[in-house]
Formats: structure tokens, sequence, C-alpha cells
């Protein structure tokens, strides 16, 4: 078997023969969401969540206690570039409390040989697998990014992600001091100026998160843009002003090749187009893409895109 598309092969037998249950499990969660949809949330305690999943996380606009685990054990090369755990290898998940308990949906960074324990574990513990893919091309090695999606009880939550995390080589959360921030070697001032909107700096990365204008819902109940339905852009500096790009627009069907051709206008290569969730309304598609340039050029290369999503024109 083809190396490269095996893992992918070996996954999905085991989704299809973990298929029936799954369904009538996602069945029974969604009348369950639907009933508590309307219903005010519980009182969660994060503090025993962080205890479960055995690390801290933080709140996040829209009641969202995130989580990151990102992948710094990996070393990854694209285009001769390596990525910084920040760019593209930060596994994360996201909790966020409902009248039925708490739902948590996340994204975990894989080698080839941690998909089917980690799926396996996943649904030992109840959570499902809504995606399995790449998100960037040619990279060496090869990295799987696997979209998860679980309801009940908060902490139970936690401790099947635990366990799942536990089989694969994530480093155990970083100690309390963190190395002072370098300045980074491209113009944020300009890049924030060209994009319409500001960002952070992350782990030697640019990260700008824009939400979509629109209300996202999940078996009824709505998931703010935390929990992974904001488009992303990172920039990650190259030297000279230059910086590698990466992250996923987040688009409504009408807007995915009107993104697409607007990005490939800009030089930016479109390397994913696909789904992470599965049964959001209204549907959405996840448009991943790759670049290295000059950074403000790139900035506005992603502009032109971002403004032909959600039907209005960012400000100038």
């Amino acid at each position: 078997m083809d190396r490269t598309i095996g893992p992918l092969v070996l996954a999905a037998v085991a989704l299809a023969a973990l298929g029936c249950g799954g369904r009538e499990r996602r069945e029974q969660e969604g009348t369950e969401h639907v009933a508590a949809a309307g219903a005010p949330p519980v009182q969660v305690n994060w503090t025993a969540v962080e205890h479960a999943m055995g690390r801290t996380g933080a709140m996040q606009p829209g009641d969202v206690y995130k989580f990151g685990l990102p992948r710094s054990d990996l070393t990854v090369v694209v285009d001769r570039t390596q990525l910084k755990p920040a760019l593209a290898l930060g596994s994360w998940v996201a909790f966020k409390a409902t009248g039925a308990g708490a739902i948590v949906m996340g994204d975990l960074v894989l080698r080839d040989d941690e998909i089917e324990p980690v799926m396996a574990k996943l649904a030992q513990g109840g959570i499902e697998v809504t995606g399995l893919h790449h998100h960037v091309l040619h990279e060496t090695p090869r990295v799987y990014y696997m979209h998860i999606h679980g309801a009940g009880d908060a902490v139970k939550l936690a401790q099947a992600v635990r366990a799942a995390v536990g089989v694969t080589q994530t480093p155990p959360p970083a100690g309390a001091t963190a190395p002072a921030a370098s300045p980074l070697a491209i113009d944020t001032t300009r890049i924030t100026q060209a994009l319409g909107h500001s960002g952070k700096m992350n782990g030697g990365v640019y990260q700008v998160s824009v939400a979509r204008p629109d209300t996202i819902r999940d078996e009824g109940l709505v998931i703010p843009p935390a929990m992974g339905i904001a488009t992303a852009l990172n920039f990650q500096p190259t030297g000279a002003g230059t910086a590698a790009i990466t992250g996923d627009f987040v688009l409504r069907g009408a807007e995915v090749n009107p993104v697409l051709r607007a990005l490939r206008a800009h030089g930016i290569e479109v390397t994913a187009v696909h789904n992470h969730m599965l049964d959001e309304e209204p549907r959405l598609f996840f448009m991943h893409f790759w670049a290295v340039g000059e950074g403000v050029r790139l900035a506005e290369g992603l502009r032109a895109a971002l403004d032909l999503v959600g039907g209005r024109r960012h400000a100038p």
C-alpha cells in the first residue's frame, strides 16, 4: 500500500466499522442537543476539567474554555521552511457548557502511526471523529489533522481527550516560565492595515482570527468562533520581511470558488477544501492555503479573499 494514503485508508475502515454505533449515538445526542438548546447552561467546574486534561486552559469569547496542545515534538518542513507549532502544528480542544452538560470540539495534529490508536481511544470515550485529512501539501514528514466532537459530562469528555492524546508523542505542558518573545521580522503594522484586522504574536507567529458575520449552529446549539469556525490567518517570518503563511478560510458553499480564485490570483496556493464538522447549519467548508513571500503583499492577497466572505466588504 502507498504509504502516503495508507493511514487514511486504514482510518476509513475504522470509521466504517464504528459507523453504525456512532450514527445511533449521534442521533440520540442530536435529540438531546435540541432539547437542551434553549435551556440555560449547566455550571461547569473548569478547574476539574483542567485536572482531567492534565493541563491548564483559558476562557475565550463566547464562554468557550480552550486548551492548546502544541506539537513541539514534530520537525516538519514545507518549501524548506520549518513549521513552528503556532503556524500549523497546534492541536487544540475547546469546551462549551450546554443545558445537558458540555460539548467538546477540537483538532488533533497527528503522525500517521498515531491515527488508529487515537481513534480507538476516542471511540472508547464516546468522542466522534468528524474529519481526518491534510491541511498542507508537500510537508515532510506528512501530518494528519483529526477533528473531533463529543457531548456529555465535561470532566468525562476531558478524560477521554486526555486518554487519546496520551497515546501520541504530544509533549506535556510547558513550564510556567515561557521564553521571552523576540520581535517578529515582519511589519505587523502594515499587515494589520492590509488585512483590516489585527492579530497577536504567539510562538513566533503572527496570528489573525476573523469571525464570520453569521450564526453557526450544530444540532441546535450556537457554536462560537473560538470553537474553530473563525478564519485563521497565520504569518511565520522567514527573513527580510518575508513570511510563510497558512491557515483556513471558513466558507459557505457559494463563497468557495470566488475565494479560491482570489487566493490563486495573488499567488497563494489552495492546499485543501473540506469539512471539519458533520451537522452544522449553515454548511461550512474550510479552505486551507499556503504561500511564502513578502508579508504585506501576501496580506493584500488574503484581504482580497476576505472581502468575498460573508456577503459584505470589510472597511478599508
